[in-house]
Formats: C-alpha cells, structure tokens, sequence
C-alpha cells in the first residue's frame, strides 16, 4: 500500500472516487463519462494547487517519504557498468554509503552515496542510510582513488545526519567526517553533489563539498532536522513544523542563499511518483555539470571551489 501523507489525503480521496465510478462504468450500463471527465479536471486542479504550493514541512515529509528513491536507484538508471566496492582498509564495511565507479555517457566516474532501505529489514541492514566512521572512510578512499586516475566525482546525499551512537563516536565519527571536509575541500577533480532526499547535519556534508551542489525540488538541506532544532530551541521536538518553516531548509531557500546551484525538477506528486522522469531531470543537470567542470583547470578548479564556500549564505 502506497504511503499517503497527511496533505496528501484530499488527491487520494478523489482519485479514489474515479476509481471508483470507472469500476462502476465498466460493470453496469450507465455512462458516467461526464462526472468522471469532471472530476479529473477538478483533480488535476486540486494536485496543482496542493503540489505547487508546498509549505518546508510538507517539503520534509516528501523528503522523508518511504518510497523516496533511493541513490541505488539513480545509479541503476544514469550509470553504465557501476562495480561497488567495499570496506574502509581499516575496521569493516559500512552500508549505509555505498562507493564504486561506473561509467557516465561512456566516461568513467567515481560514484559515491548515501544509502537508504526500501523496508524495515534492509533498512536496519543499512542503518537507516545514517553512516558510522567506516563510511566515511569508505568514501574518501575512493574519492582518493578518483583524483589518482582523474575521474570526476559524483556524490549522492541523502540522510537523516551520521550515526551518533556509541560505536560511532569510539572508531572517531567527528574525525571521519572532519577529515572528509578537508580533503575534499582540495581535491583536483571536478566534485559534483546532488542531494536527492534528507540532508542532515554533518553526515551530509561529509560527502558534501563540492564545484556544484544541486538539489532535488522537495529534497531539504540542513544543520539539524526540524525535531532537534525544536527541541534545542522550545524543548518541545513537537514544534518540529514551525522550526522548518523558520530554518531555511528547502531547495528554494537554499537557492537564494548561495548554498545551491540548481534545483532539479520533480515530478508531481514528488520523485517516487515518477522515477524514471526524476532521473531524466537529473542526467540534465549532470551532463551539463560535467561538461563544464571537465574543461576547467585544476588550479582554477580548487579557487573557484574556495570562492564559492566563501560567498554562501546571507550573514552581516
């Protein structure tokens, strides 16, 4: 059964009710075709008005919506001949980043990502697409190895933030993370980073600094989710709506504060109603990406990339 969310509830109800009388149509000999034909018009109104009105925290829950596409997905449609790898050379294998290479129109590249289940069995076998250390670790390896053979990297961000248990903390969360920042800040080949879902706190941002970030429509960007901002700043995590509406954490906020250069179109309805269209928007804005950041040199490439961190966001 396909998740509904709460403003969503109105499309459902009539769509159901179309069902319904087409059902009706087809088994008996009335023709309905006329109040059918007007409740499509009126539903197709009703998606325009409730889709292309989105408030931040409807724009999180589309974010965090169960059938989201995940980044295994959009590698199975943008990539040609992916091969993931595993494991960090240091304490194990983290599944909730997967790394590998894989060729983009015929061009290899180095793909990284957040990874998320589709139920609750693989998601507990990719923690939830919240990353320990090794992850972390795991990435850079690869992004290392990327620099070694000049192939452009390509980083898909989707997660609640890093794992903050215990284990995570003892095998040095902070320092995977911080590490990450820093030698991705002076890689020499292009870094191109997408976020397709939730982009939570430092667990995104370890695979986030980049030559262009770009952002899906609904997707959210953001120091903290809306639940720990409300409880840090009303002690009430059930203020999480009105935290979201004041943290500046859509792809539209972000896009006039400098933190994003583009927002990638979604179907309506969001990703998950039409994978194979959100993937068609994403190959646009990529192939443009790279074409332009393949050309520019190195040195140009590490300046632009510092001057881009420095005029982000809206401070005085």
């Amino acid at each position: 059964m396909k998740q509904v969310l709460d403003f969503e509830k109105p499309i459902a109800d009539l769509r159901e009710k179309i069902v319904e009388l087409k059902s009706f149509t087809e088994d008996s000999d009335m023709d309905l075709t006329d109040e059918i034909s007007t409740l499509e018009k009126r539903l197709e109104t009703l998606e325009n008005d409730i889709y292309g009105n989105l408030q931040p925290w409807q724009r999180v829950q589309m974010a965090r919506h169960q059938e989201r596409p995940t980044t295994l997905d959009y590698v199975e449609r943008l990539f040609t001949d992916f091969i993931e790898f595993h494991g960090d050379r240091f304490y194990g294998d983290d599944e909730a980043i997967i790394a590998g290479i894989a060729l983009y129109q015929n061009k290899p590249v180095t793909v990284i990502g957040h990874q998320r289940g589709k139920d609750t069995k693989e998601n507990i076998r990719r923690n939830f697409g919240m990353p320990h250390p090794e992850g972390y670790r795991k990435a850079l390896r690869h992004m290392q190895q990327a620099e070694k053979f000049s192939r452009p990297i390509i980083c898909f961000i989707d997660t609640k933030g890093a794992y903050p248990g215990k284990a995570a903390e003892e095998r040095g969360q902070s320092e995977a993370i911080a590490k990450n920042l820093m030698e991705m800040a002076g890689l020499r080949v292009p870094i191109i980073c997408i976020v397709v879902g939730e982009g939570g706190s430092g667990g995104a941002l370890g695979l986030g600094v980049g030559d262009r970030i770009h952002m899906l429509e609904n997707s959210t960007y953001s120091v903290i989710s809306p639940e720990g901002a409300a409880a840090l700043l009303w002690k009430d995590s059930g203020m999480a709506q009105q935290a979201a509406e004041n943290m500046k954490i859509t792809s539209y906020d972000l896009k006039e504060l400098d933190v994003v250069d583009d927002i990638i179109p979604e179907p309506r309805g969001g990703a998950h109603r039409n994978l194979e269209l959100q993937a068609e928007n994403i190959d646009a804005v990529l192939a443009k990406s790279i074409d332009e950041l393949m050309d520019t040199p190195s040195d140009a490439l590490l300046e632009n990339r510092w001057e881009k961190y420095q005029k982000m966001g809206d401070y005085k």
